[in-house]
């Protein structure tokens, strides 16, 4: 049984962050379970983009608002509390804040915590973990 909260890895190296938002990766790939459980927030009124071209993302907002753009398709999505999104096609995507945005998601293939976006918004390749 694994139990954790965010204040206990808030300030450790599963607490991650750049200028528009902040992922706390509450379980990871090393902890064995075949997914990895993040809480995210993003700042209000910024503008992020990403692309998970190796990771199926389950996306569920719980605080504040703002838009989800498809942007292989140019299709806008309300986002609010109550809202989920599911990237199950690898889609490059913007997230634009009204206000600050919280969100729970999960990753598939887990993430292991290392993982920087590079210059298109995507991880690399998942390694297996030892």
């Amino acid at each position: 049984m694994i139990v954790r909260t965010t204040a206990e890895i808030t300030g450790t190296d599963r607490d991650v962050a750049d200028a528009n938002w902040r992922s706390k990766r509450i379980i990871l790939a090393g902890d064995g379970v075949g997914f990895s459980f993040h809480e995210t927030t993003i700042n209000a009124s910024s503008v992020s983009e990403f692309h998970y071209q190796h990771h199926v993302e389950a996306v569920w907002v719980v605080e504040g608002t703002g838009t989800l753009t498809n942007l292989e398709t140019g299709e806008n999505h309300p986002l609010g509390p109550g809202t989920m999104y599911l990237l199950n096609g690898h889609e490059r995507h913007r997230v634009t804040t009204e206000t600050q945005m919280r969100m729970l998601c999960v990753f598939n293939p887990p993430v292991t915590g290392q993982e920087v976006h590079d210059e298109t918004g995507a991880y690399p390749a998942p390694q297996s973990v030892a």
